[in-house]
């Protein structure tokens, strides 16, 4: 059974909620505040772990409260953080977001340690071999994402994408992701930009997913149950990357994925339990 390294963004989410959105210039009082574990990068390792995975977090915190909790809760998890760095100067990534009555909501990140990683990062995955996978998402630099990526194939690891947020990737890694994942919109923009996947999984939400044609229908949630979306593809990747490093064929690994994807929406937040 092979390892998962997850190179990704962790982001402290603070949560409060507004009976309305405010206008440019307006000021409104926020009922509570909340503190919660976020950032792709720690959602997918952290559906890993819950998945069964021996998982290692590759990314960066800053020197602060929010760095430290984060870093003690993966750990907490069976999260292996030894190369999850520690960014002096800079604060852990953070996400400010307001949910108005109507459930709409604004975010505004402030990537932090997120936007420094840099060749300690890409040095990190040397170690990967044959039978590993290496996860990563888009919201760190693109270039340590080209470059892991490139460096983990060369040593023989199965190298998965997930295309979220959207940002233009190298053809070559493109071309070498085993899966690219991504969402509808996400694939759209793919093929505007002419990256060919070499082979490529589309999720779309409650209709199931598609791995390079194949389609496959969405474990069924009652729509009483649903209490969250957040983080429902965050949890499908973790839990593909845990089945395909357990050695699952494709249509193993996927109903794995489904399963994790249906179930990330019965609970609020991006992880289960995420309070910080």
């Amino acid at each position: 059974m092979g390892r998962v390294m997850v190179l990704g963004s962790l982001n402290v989410d603070l949560v409060t909620r507004v009976e309305r959105h405010p206008q440019p210039g307006e000021t409104l009082l926020g009922d509570g505040l909340e503190k919660l574990a976020g950032g792709k990068g720690a959602n997918q390792a952290t559906a890993a772990v819950a998945s069964g995975a021996d998982v290692v977090m590759v990314g960066a915190v800053g020197d602060d409260e929010g760095g430290a909790a984060y870093r003690e809760r993966l750990r907490d998890k069976g999260i292996d953080v030894s190369r999850l760095r520690v960014v002096s100067g800079e604060p852990t990534g953070h996400a400010l977001i307001a949910v108005d009555d109507h459930g709409e909501n604004t975010v505004i990140v402030v990537p932090g340690a997120n936007a420094r990683l840099d060749d300690t990062e890409v040095d990190a995955v040397d170690d990967l071999g044959p039978g590993d996978v290496l996860l990563m998402q888009l919201e760190v630099p693109i270039p340590v994402v080209a470059a892991a990526a490139r460096r983990a194939a060369s040593r023989g690891a199965r190298v998965v994408v997930n295309t979220a947020p959207y940002a233009a990737l190298p053809a070559d890694v493109v071309a070498l992701a085993d899966p690219v994942v991504a969402n509808e919109h996400e694939m759209v923009a793919l093929a505007e930009a002419g990256a060919e996947a070499g082979s490529l999984l589309v999720t779309f939400g409650a209709n199931g997913a598609s791995w390079d044609g194949r389609s496959v229908p969405a474990h069924a949630v009652d729509a009483a149950d649903v209490v969250d979306t957040t983080g429902a593809g965050d949890a499908f990747c973790g839990a593909l990357a845990a089945a395909l490093a357990a050695g699952d064929d494709r249509d193993s690994a996927l109903d794995r994925a489904l399963a994790a994807g249906a179930a990330a929406v019965r609970h609020a937040g991006a992880q289960p339990d995420p309070h910080l």
